[in-house]
C-alpha cells in the first residue's frame, strides 16, 4: 500500500482532483493542525459535500480510530436543524475521513474577523441556535469539547426574522479522542486555548458543562470582540481559565444592561456545579438579562457623575474609572481612584 498523501503540511492542492474513496476533491475549504477539510463532489449520488481528511498518523493509531469511528456515527445519528449532518465516515489508503453537508457560506470566526463584536440580537441568534445544537447532542451523551467560532457555521437564513442559520460541526475529532492515543500530553490541546474549560485543563472527567463554558467563551467574543482571558503566553492563558475571575462583559459593551455580567460569571464559573445545568438555560437566562434594560429605562446606567446629578444638556460624560480588577494596567492609578 502506497504511504497516505500528507495532507495536514502539504500543499492545499495535493489533493485537488484526486479520487478519496468515493469522492472527487475538488478544493480546500479549510485547514488545522490535525485535519484539512476539501470541498469534494460525492460520485455517487452527485452532490457536494465538506470532506474532512484527518492526519495519517491519527489513521495509524487503533484507539483513536475506534473512537473516531463510534463518536462519528453517533454524530451521524442525530437529526437536528443546527448539527451539521454527517454522510459518512470511514478510512480508505491509510486516511480517516468524513463526508459531511456542506455549508456555502462563512464559519463565526471569519464572521468576527471581518465585522468585529456583533449587535446583541445577531449574537443571541446565534447563541441560542448553538445551544439547541450542543442540548441535542448531550442528550446523546455527546459531548463536544471544541466549541469555538471556527466550529460554528453560518448560512445565510430562510426570512428577514431568521437571518442567519447556524450549524455546529467537529464531533467526530475532540480533544478526549485525542488524548486516548497518546497524540497529545498533559497540559496540551488541539487547537485554540481560549474556550477550554477548567476541567479540561486539570484533566478531570468532563461532561455538558464544559460545553456551557465553552459557548460562554464564545458569546463573550461574540459581544466584547475578543475571548474573555487574553494572556500574552499559553501558560498564562491555562492559568487564567483556572483560577482568574471573568471580566465583566458590561467594561467591553457599556450597552448592555448590568445583569448580563452575573449571567457570564455563572457560565464562565470554575466549577462546574456552579454553571448553568444546560446551554440552553444559559441563553435562556442570557437573553433575559439583555431584555431587562427595556424594563427599567435602562436605569442601570449612570446619567451624571455621583453627587452631581443629572448632566446638562449637551454636555459629555467624563470617562467612568476602570474597575478595581483593571486598576494595576492604568498608570497612576490607585485602589482609592477606584469604585
Amino acid at each position: 500500500m502506497p504511504p497516505a498523501p500528507d495532507v495536514t503540511g502539504g500543499r492545499p492542492s495535493d489533493l485537488v482532483g484526486r479520487r478519496v474513496a468515493d469522492y472527487l476533491v475538488e478544493r480546500e475549504i479549510g485547514r488545522g493542525g490535525m485535519a484539512v477539510v476539501y470541498r469534494a463532489r460525492d460520485l455517487r449520488l452527485d452532490r457536494t459535500v465538506a470532506l474532512k481528511l484527518l492526519a495519517p498518523e491519527l489513521a495509524r493509531n487503533d484507539t483513536f480510530r475506534r473512537r473516531f469511528t463510534h463518536e462519528s456515527r453517533v454524530a451521524a445519528s442525530i437529526d437536528h436543524p443546527h448539527i451539521v449532518p454527517v454522510f459518512e465516515a470511514g478510512e480508505t489508503d491509510g486516511l480517516l475521513y468524513i463526508a459531511m453537508r456542506y455549508v456555502p457560506g462563512q464559519d463565526l470566526r471569519v464572521m468576527l474577523d471581518r465585522k468585529g463584536p456583533l449587535p446583541a440580537p445577531t449574537a443571541g441568534r446565534i447563541a441560542a441556535q448553538v445551544a439547541s445544537a450542543l442540548d441535542a447532542a448531550h442528550a446523546h451523551d455527546l459531548v463536544h469539547r471544541d466549541v469555538k467560532p471556527g466550529n460554528i457555521l453560518v448560512a445565510e437564513g430562510t426570512d428577514s426574522d431568521h437571518p442567519e442559520h447556524v450549524y455546529l460541526t467537529d464531533f467526530g475529532l475532540t480533544k478526549k479522542s485525542l488524548s486516548l492515543t497518546g497524540f497529545t500530553t498533559v497540559g496540551q490541546f488541539v487547537g485554540t486555548l481560549d474556550y477550554v474549560a477548567p476541567e479540561q485543563i486539570s484533566g478531570r472527567p468532563v461532561d455538558g458543562r464544559c460545553d456551557v463554558y465553552s459557548l460562554g467563551c464564545v458569546v463573550f467574543e461574540t459581544l466584547a470582540g475578543g475571548p474573555p482571558f487574553r494572556r500574552d503566553d499559553d501558560m498564562a492563558l491555562l492559568w487564567a481559565h483556572q483560577f482568574d475571575p471573568a471580566p465583566p462583559l458590561t467594561v467591553h459593551r457599556p450597552d448592555l444592561p448590568a445583569g448580563v455580567d452575573a449571567v457570564m460569571a455563572k457560565a464562565l464559573a470554575k466549577s462546574p456545579e456552579d454553571r448553568y445545568g444546560s446551554c440552553g438555560e444559559f441563553v435562556a437566562a442570557l437573553r433575559a438579562a439583555a431584555s431587562a434594560a427595556g424594563a427599567d429605562g435602562g436605569s442601570h446606567r449612570a446619567t451624571g457623575v455621583a453627587g452631581r446629578g443629572a448632566l446638562p444638556p449637551g454636555e459629555a460624560a467624563p470617562p467612568p474609572q476602570p474597575p478595581r480588577w483593571a486598576l494595576p494596567v492604568y498608570p497612576g492609578s490607585s485602589p482609592a481612584d477606584g469604585h
